[in-house]
């Protein structure tokens, strides 16, 4: 009797770890079979017209970004990790806050600032008695180069990140061996420290890359033709889902190489050296140090300080306008999605640890897996992907219920909040799975094992063991899950109701229409929102490196 328990139980979990992976891949599987059913004309028409644009700038983008934020990051990490000097800890903080920031927002107020009718060309134009744009020549904002700009000022905290906690974590040793030896700074820095951050340097980049291919809000303010607005064009412009299906497993396809190639590029790649002694350095600022400090300062002050600024600037000047009843509706609406999302995907994630903890098999440890997957998806595509097959279950249902001779149900899972809580729970499931994957670390087996001695079934000693002590993690996912959610875009515009708008597309609306101003309470709300997420994250880290 016990053995057929025993069995059950495991057909249970086993049953539940194929529906959860099931769900988390039916994007990909609806982007497979979408893609491979339609017809490959209007694709056809597409490459022999605009799709190599596309594909060019798409690729530009990436590279101008990446390159762009490495240049933002290595240096300061460098800075923080290598020198000691007085507020070290308070720029470390401070260099991660531009990720609150969307690009989308930051495109606005640079393109305000540095257009040609912007307060810098004015300025210029006043000093030096320049009457034309002919007189003189200024770097055009809305271009490629100048969307690589506002990206890497947004995306550089991902390298930075990275780059320093590997330098953390090198051994002290490591230099003064090799000063003994006679090498100087340079040949030490090319020598032995970069190869050493080399798989820090590329994952970081890697997630720069991912992040700049799934920008839809910048790329669409400045009129610049990419994949990510060739599928946005190809559905909500012509109505082709089988189009934007083949164009989101081709933007898939660029994501698993750009993969490929970060672990190519760390392959083999090992550092085990943990002998305490990956602690910064004591060194004081020479002159060179000093002028890296005012460059992490000037990039501080354009990647955060002004953007926020401007915003709490405009929100004083313009509070009458935005403090109205949208503001309010809009706010409802994201804190309804944003809830749902929140709640769901920290319940599947604990159901998923709980799986892969009491019934350990390669199936429940290949669904945590699966499930973190969905970050690595821009959300375009994963609209797209969720979009195709909620669309045949809506008409199969309302076939269905005409045959019984009912009234039709309508759009229930395309056309609802329905979609957008799905989107955002295959998208950001990775957070909370990380998070309480955290937590339950630090539990050892041995609590479980003394559980099952006194007689506890596994429910029971999760119930009573593991739920107390994961209650910081707990609330740490359900915090993300919900920030995140909150300032989600791509998903949003593509997946929303009718008449429905959540904080980020209103803000999203007023800034294509280049009238931020009369969004800039909501648009500070959101910043504001997104730096708690940040905070978590540096913590983390920081942290994690002291302990070295």
């Amino acid at each position: 009797m016990l053995d057929n328990k025993k069995t059950y139980s495991k057909l249970t979990a086993l049953l539940f770890a194929c529906s959860l992976a099931s769900f988390f891949l039916l994007p990909i599987f609806a982007l497979l079979a979408s893609a491979l059913s339609g017809s490959l004309q209007s694709m056809q028409h597409l490459w022999e017209t605009v799709f190599t644009d596309y594909l060019i700038n798409s690729l530009f983008l990436v590279l101008g970004t990446t390159l762009l934020s490495a240049c933002f990051a290595l240096p300061c990490a460098f800075l923080v990790s290598r020198y000691h000097f007085s507020g070290r800890t308070l720029l470390q903080w401070l260099l991660c806050l531009p990720l609150a920031i969307p690009a989308y927002l930051s495109a606005y107020l640079y393109t305000d600032f540095l257009d040609y009718p912007g307060i810098v060309q004015q300025t210029l134009r006043n000093v030096f008695d320049w009457q034309s744009k002919q007189d003189y020549w200024f770097p055009n904002i809305r271009s490629l180069g100048g969307a690589c700009f506002i990206l890497a000022l947004s995306l550089y905290p991902y390298i930075f990140l990275l780059t320093r906690m590997a330098l953390m974590e090198q051994g002290e040793h490591l230099q003064q061996s090799a000063k003994l030896l006679g090498a100087n700074q340079w040949r030490i820095l090319y020598k032995i420290t970069l190869p050493l951050i080399r798989p820090a340097i590329a994952v970081g980049c890697a997630l720069v890359a991912m992040e700049t291919l799934g920008d839809f809000g910048t790329v669409a303010f400045f009129a610049i033709p990419s994949l990510t607005t060739a599928i946005y064009d190809t559905w909500l412009g012509f109505g082709d889902l089988h189009a934007a299906a083949q164009i989101s497993l081709f933007m898939l396809g660029l994501l698993l190489l750009f993969i490929s190639l970060e672990r190519y590029a760390r392959r083999q790649q090992r550092y085990y050296q943990r002998s305490g002694q990956g602690t910064a350095s004591t060194n004081p600022l020479t002159f060179s140090a000093k002028l890296l400090l005012i460059f992490c300062l000037v990039l501080i002050t354009f990647a955060f300080f002004i953007p926020l600024f401007q915003l709490i600037y405009w929100s004083i000047l313009y509070f009458d306008q935005t403090w109205n009843e949208y503001f309010w509706q809009y706010s409802k609406n994201s804190l309804l999605v944003s809830g749902l999302a929140m709640v769901f995907c920290v319940l599947i994630a604990l159901l998923q640890h709980f799986l892969a903890r009491f019934y350990p098999n390669k199936l429940t440890t290949q669904s945590l897996k699966l499930s973190a997957l969905g970050y690595a998806i821009p959300g375009t595509v994963l609209a797209i992907g969720l979009l195709i097959p909620f669309t045949f279950a809506d008409h199969q249902v309302n076939s269905l219920v005409k045959w019984f001779g009912l009234s039709p149900v309508g759009l229930f899972f395309s056309g609802s909040i329905f979609a957008l809580v799905a989107a955002y729970l295959i998208r950001f499931s990775a957070m909370a799975l990380g998070s309480l994957e955290t937590s339950l670390n630090q539990i050892p087996p041995s609590l479980d094992m003394a559980g099952k001695i006194l007689g506890h079934k596994p429910l029971a000693i999760w119930q009573k063991i593991h739920f107390p002590l994961m209650r910081k993690g707990i609330f740490t996912a359900l915090l993300l899950v919900f920030i995140e959610s909150m300032k989600e875009l791509n998903a949003s515009l593509l997946l929303r109701p009718f008449n429905f708008d959540t904080l980020a597309t209103y803000v999203f609306t007023f800034t294509s229409d280049e009238q931020l101003e009369r969004a800039a309470l909501p648009a500070l709300v959101l910043i504001l929102v997104g730096i708690v997420p940040v905070l978590i994250l540096t913590r983390s880290l920081l942290k994690s490196t002291r302990s070295l």
